[in-house]
């Protein structure tokens, strides 16, 4: 029960170990003489000792930590064309007045009373409030969606970033799935029914403190199945459970623990190969010496998983799996799921390297994870997205954080984004073009031909009037978003 201090390798006794913390995987690992352990991690029910290899900054945690500051460290702030043009728009404004002064002045002959009133109003209609505005405007809106959508952008820079997404990589554990294992399937072999099969299990598992033997006493108590206290229990490292259930001898665990027990189970090994063949954990049970069947543990995916997945190919986006799990496991999800592409048995600190290497194909890349192996690739990844209920570090390292836990928020997110990202581009055209008619007018182009003059009052109302045009159209964002956000 205690966490692991250091990194090591163990030198006597074996437990299992809870390591989901740094590979991302919920089934804890078997650790005995030999194994590399790492600081962090929590062991379980049984006892070793085991030899310091690393400490300080030389421990696996510390190196992610190290990891996540440096691509944090090496993101640029993005570069808004807003403030560009707004720079060189200050630049037009008083440009086009003293061009309009000396016009009217040296040219045009009609005194300096008329050409400053001229140049004022060419001035002041330039203004690029609206301009200024555009952006600002749009991004506060979308923001307050988003928080009312359940999902968290941390600044501005993130909803940009968010808008330009071409490919979501998603880890599998506590992302994709529940992060813990739950009974999926039950194979009985004739006579037993499956509730005896389970009642079965449930009742030789009830002492231990397996992962794996939780959840069949899980699922057992969630059908009304009550676990009888064996009157006798074995546990053996590495094969399984030996017990007696009202005077029957059970045996659950591994093909290895069949072999040991002199269990014949070819009859079962069909259904374990296919279980097996999608990602499940089986195990076979025994009782008095025959096989009664198998029963299968998995992560169990999460309900809105594969909506999530459907709602980003709708979109036209790439999804890909990163995860520590082992392959068959991980590929048996993307099948389920739908997920375009599989990259399985990653090291927590590899896991940026594959975000780089997706990055270094063009690919504009986002990465939605929850647990503390999941930080590097977050901060690497152009917007790092964070399950709300993760662990501190990832919600910390994350740009974006989805407060519902759904991964199906990740498409919203992304489609609001691109709605700001419309809105700023909207805003940005109407203040230009209002600019590009309105100067010519102000600066009196037309007073030759058709006597219209727009006086420096005048002019400062219609500058104002742009301003809200792309006020309005910014709030639009807020009209109607929960209805369109539903129908996506």
């Amino acid at each position: 029960g205690e966490k692991i201090p250091v990194d090591g390798v163990v030198v006597s006794g074996q437990s299992y170990v809870d390591e989901s913390m740094i590979t991302g995987e919920p089934i804890p690992v078997l650790k005995s003489e030999g194994a590399k352990v790492i600081g962090g991690t929590l062991n379980q029910n049984g006892a070793f000792t085991f030899r310091a290899t690393a400490v300080g900054a030389d421990t696996a945690l510390a190196r992610i930590v190290q990891m996540v500051q440096n691509a944090q460290a090496s993101k640029a702030p993005a570069q808004r064309l807003a403030d560009l043009a707004g720079k060189y728009l200050v630049f037009v404004a008083l440009g086009s007045g003293v061009l309009t002064f000396l016009f009217w002045y040296f040219l045009g002959g009609q005194g300096l009373t008329f050409a400053l009133t001229v140049a004022v109003s060419a001035i002041v209609i330039a203004c690029p409030d609206a301009l200024a505005l555009a952006t600002p405007t749009a991004i506060t809106v979308g923001v307050g969606v988003a928080a009312r959508e359940g999902v968290l952008f941390k600044n501005a820079s993130a909803l940009e970033a968010t808008a330009a997404i071409d490919t979501v990589v998603f880890d599998k554990t506590g992302t994709l799935t529940e992060g813990k294992p739950a009974v999926t399937d039950l194979e009985p072999f004739t006579p037993f029914t499956p509730e005896e099969l389970l009642a079965l299990a449930a009742s030789a598992d009830q002492p231990s403190q397996h992962p794996l033997a939780r959840s069949i006493v899980r699922a057992a108590q969630e059908k009304g199945l009550e676990p009888h206290p064996p009157e006798s229990f074995d546990s053996v490292p590495g094969y399984g459970v030996v017990a007696q259930v009202k005077g029957r001898r059970v045996l659950i665990g591994n093909r290895r623990l069949m072999k040991r027990e002199g269990v014949e189970v070819g009859g079962l090994e069909e259904r374990v190969s296919r279980l097996a063949a999608e990602g499940k954990t089986a195990m076979y049970v025994a009782v008095d010496g025959q096989p009664a069947g198998v029963v299968a543990v998995a992560d169990v995916i999460r309900e809105s998983a594969r909506k999530a997945v459907q709602a980003l190919h709708r979109m036209g986006i790439q999804t890909v799996m990163l995860t520590g799990d082992n392959r068959r496991t991980a590929e048996a999800v993307a099948r389920q799921l739908g997920i375009d592409t599989v990259i399985a048995e990653v090291l927590p600190e590899d896991k940026a390297a594959k975000v780089k290497e997706l990055q270094a194909q063009g690919r504009k890349v986002a990465m939605v994870g929850d647990g503390v192996n999941d930080a590097p690739a977050l901060a690497e990844a152009d917007v790092g997205i964070a399950i709300g209920a993760g662990t501190d570090v990832a919600v910390e390292t994350a740009d974006v954080v989805l407060v519902r836990n759904d991964p199906a928020d990740v498409a919203k997110a992304i489609q609001l984004a691109r709605k700001v990202r419309g809105k700023i581009k909207q805003n940005l055209f109407w203040a230009a073009i209002y600019n590009v008619l309105a100067i010519p007018i102000a600066a009196g182009a037309l007073y030759n031909s058709y006597g219209i003059l727009l006086r420096p009052e005048w002019a400062a109302l219609l500058m104002s009037a742009s301003t809200v045009i792309v006020t309005v159209n910014a709030l639009l964002l807020g009209v109607g978003s929960r209805q369109r956000f539903t129908r996506a």
